[in-house]
């Protein structure tokens, strides 16, 4: 989940490393995981912090008792996690069962250190394919992710019926209505533009849904998706700050009645029910025109296997990645932690019975991966194009000029 910026230089590092990774478990001496005992499972994870840290140990301690092992879990800081498995591997000590944030899923496989799933018996059928994407390297299953998240359009019911404002659902009627509510100290809209990771994750839909591609960022598409951006900065209608601002900065202005729409998602539902004098609905991101798919990011957290060498761990780890899979985890899961579930059979039941959740719902069948075009090269995508937009944003340079410089950066 898009919360924070990943610590670029430790994947970097991993990526240097596959030797050592791909050996973790190998031969004798491989390690405390070679062999022994394998009625316990070691599982990592970066939910460290309530409410997930107890949503997610019940969910595992579940699946421990049905898989006939007990769990020893370890929650380390989001920003951390990638360090811990860099020091892990290095001591050959990987946890049985990894979580990771799905983008780095691809860099890791790339190493070696994970087992592919199908080699376990485990597959993804029935799953969203944006969701499959992101598990996937080189034409193997590396992971299974119970659930998803993405970013829709927050609106404040009492301003736009103030103001006499539908929520838009094409970008010439999100121009029209950020600039009608646009009064005051409160802005039409806000969103995250910040030169990181979180900044690219708010920027996509508009510029994927434009027919904008990561491979080549200097294109006219993406550079109309920039100028949308821009347009709506320059005609007052977001403020500048939102160069800065994280997506929690957004929720707040949101909150206090400062922006009257905000680009956001599910992961603030609990922040808002904070203040129940805001009123507020949720629509997916607008599209460039009428009749065009809104092609929205995919986020959350999918679960891996290392390869720690004791086959019959690895057996039982797959056992525990399953039931976290299961209809019945992926429906209380997505429930519990205010996300949807990955299951593409499962997402209208889930959308009728938690309405606020409709709007990124709809989202999911044609949302994508991050990684599903370049893979373990992402992070470089990701970085021209923050770095183009924040350029325009900013007036450095036209959108057009911005994303060439970036792309040829």
């Amino acid at each position: 989940m898009i919360r924070s910026p990943r610590t670029q230089a430790a994947l970097a590092s991993m990526l240097t490393l596959p030797l050592a990774l791909s050996a973790c478990g190998g031969g004798p001496g491989g390690g405390s995981n070679t062999g022994g005992d394998s009625s316990s499972l070691r599982v990592l994870d970066y939910y460290n912090n309530d409410p997930g840290k107890t949503v997610w140990q019940k969910v595992i301690d579940a699946c421990g008792r049905q898989a006939g092992v007990t769990i020893q879990r370890e929650s380390v800081p989001g920003a951390t996690l990638i360090q811990k498995v860099l020091q892990q591997a290095s001591s050959r000590t990987l946890p049985d069962v990894l979580m990771l944030d799905n983008p780095d899923l691809q860099q890791i496989a790339q190493t070696g250190a994970l087992t592919p799933l199908n080699d376990l018996g485990l597959k993804a059928d029935g799953y969203a394919e944006g969701v499959v994407s992101a598990s996937t390297y080189k034409g193997k299953l590396y992971g299974l992710q119970p659930i998803t998240n993405t970013i829709g359009l927050f609106y404040n019911k009492d301003l736009l019926a103030k103001a006499g404002v539908t929520p838009p659902t094409t970008w010439a009627e999100l121009k029209t209505a950020a600039k009608k509510l646009t009064s005051g100290g409160t802005y039409g809209l806000a969103f995250s533009a910040p030169a990181n990771y979180e900044g690219t994750w708010q920027f996509l839909p508009f510029m994927w849904s434009n027919g904008g591609d990561e491979k080549n960022i200097a294109t006219p598409e993406t550079a109309q998706a920039v100028q949308l951006w821009v347009d709506l900065m320059n005609d007052g209608s977001v403020s500048k700050s939102a160069l800065n601002w994280t997506q929690a900065d957004v929720n707040d202005q949101f909150k206090a009645g400062k922006a009257a729409m905000m680009v956001n998602g599910p992961w603030q539902f609990p922040s808002l029910e904070e203040n129940k004098s805001v009123k507020y609905g949720v629509v997916k991101i607008p599209a460039p025109a009428a009749g065009r798919p809104v092609v929205a990011p995919l986020g959350g957290e999918t679960w891996a296997v290392p390869q720690t060498g004791n086959k019959d761990k690895q057996a039982k780890a797959a056992k525990i990645v399953a039931c976290l899979n299961s209809d019945d985890n992926q429906l209380s899961l997505a429930k519990d932690n205010q996300t949807i579930p990955t299951k593409t059979a499962l997402l209208a039941k889930f959308s009728s019975s938690n309405p606020n959740m409709a709007g990124f719902v709809d989202q999911i069948p044609t949302a994508r991966a991050r990684t599903g075009e370049l893979g373990a090269d992402w992070p470089k995508a990701a970085t021209k194009i923050y770095t183009a937009f924040q350029s325009a944003l900013t007036g450095q340079a036209t959108p057009a000029k911005a994303l060439e410089a970036a792309q040829n950066g």
